[in-house]
């Protein structure tokens, strides 16, 4: 094959698939919306069950389905025959994928599935077909071509289940108003669960360096040096924060040779400086740092008395960055 053969296969096959997706969007109708109606009353799990690529297909929306606020998983209808078909029960919706609508492995599992008395979800390119006939309602998903040129291959087909399985998906989560922490409890072990979930006070440092205004600046330094924080806070007598201390303010000092025991802190600090409180989330402490280009902030509360500090390093640490 030439290189522009590839091409040109490779364009025809996001073309077909794109016709798929667009002939969908005429079946988003009453069944589609009776699906979800079912979806959202459903007291138990989805069981979302398929064979070969649809199985694939349907293990994908399963997981989306329980990420996005509707419990589910997936069931192979093969494994179901021989004892899996154990864990479905009567409060329990199953969502049946078959391009054919006649897979045997799938059909066979019918007379099983209504004796249980779950709710049945068909998505399948026949709506004649058997499957389609025996459940409570039928997605349409059926494709004129497939974009495997042997027509063989589930290809564009697939693409369609798919796309079908994300709008029940988005709309069932939209119905039940769930929101981005919802999602990110789902999420925990994920940055995106940990951007939505990690709170400042989650990772800031209580123990930090401080000193007075008239502190010199050897002493300062020394301060800096047991913290190991690069930076130090200088706090008033009446305990708010005056200012900050950094390793770039000392660079500037150095420049300007300051004497570092007769200089005094509160003549090289950063007056005030970039602050957060404990309750914020950790990601908009990092933000922060990185508009500001800025290694560590400092803790406030609401009086502006410094209680701890957060580090760049402790938010990378926590896989923030």
């Amino acid at each position: 094959m030439t290189k522009h053969t590839f091409i040109e296969a490779g364009q025809r096959t996001v073309q077909l698939e794109q016709q798929a997706i667009e002939a969908l969007h005429s079946r988003i109708n009453g069944d589609f919306s009776r699906a979800c109606e079912i979806l959202l009353a459903c007291s138990g799990r989805v069981v979302v069950t398929g064979m070969g690529k649809s199985g694939h297909i349907a293990n994908k929306i399963a997981a989306t389905l329980a990420s996005t606020g509707t419990p589910a998983f997936f069931m192979h209808p093969g494994e179901a025959s021989h004892g899996d078909l154990g864990m479905l029960t009567s409060s329990d919706v199953v969502i049946a994928l078959s391009g054919s609508g006649t897979t045997n492995e799938v059909v066979t599992l019918l007379p099983l599935i209504k004796r249980i008395g779950a709710q049945l979800i068909a998505m399948t390119g026949k709506p004649s077909s058997t499957l389609s006939q025996a459940a409570d309602v039928n997605l349409d998903v059926h494709v004129k071509e497939e974009a495997c040129p042997l027509g063989l291959a589930p290809t564009s087909s697939t693409t369609a289940s798919l796309v079908m399985g994300d709008a029940l998906a988005v709309a069932l989560l939209e119905a039940r108003g769930f929101s981005a922490e919802d999602f990110a409890l789902s999420h925990p072990g994920g940055t995106l669960g940990k951007r939505l979930l990690l709170k400042v006070s989650d990772v800031m440092q209580s123990d930090f360096p401080q000193v007075k205004p008239e502190t010199p600046l050897s002493d300062a330094l020394m301060e800096i040096t047991q913290k190991g924080l690069g930076m130090t806070t200088i706090v008033g007598s009446d305990g708010t924060l005056q200012g900050i201390f950094t390793d770039g303010d000392l660079r500037r000092a150095l420049d300007k040779r300051q004497d570092l025991h007769t200089t005094a802190i509160a003549e090289l600090m950063t007056v005030n400086g970039k602050t957060v409180q404990a309750d914020m989330l950790a990601a908009e402490a990092l933000n922060i740092m990185e508009n500001n280009n800025i290694s560590t902030l400092v803790v406030t509360d609401e009086g502006n008395t410094p209680c701890a500090v957060v580090h760049l390093h402790t938010l990378i640490k926590a896989g923030l960055a």
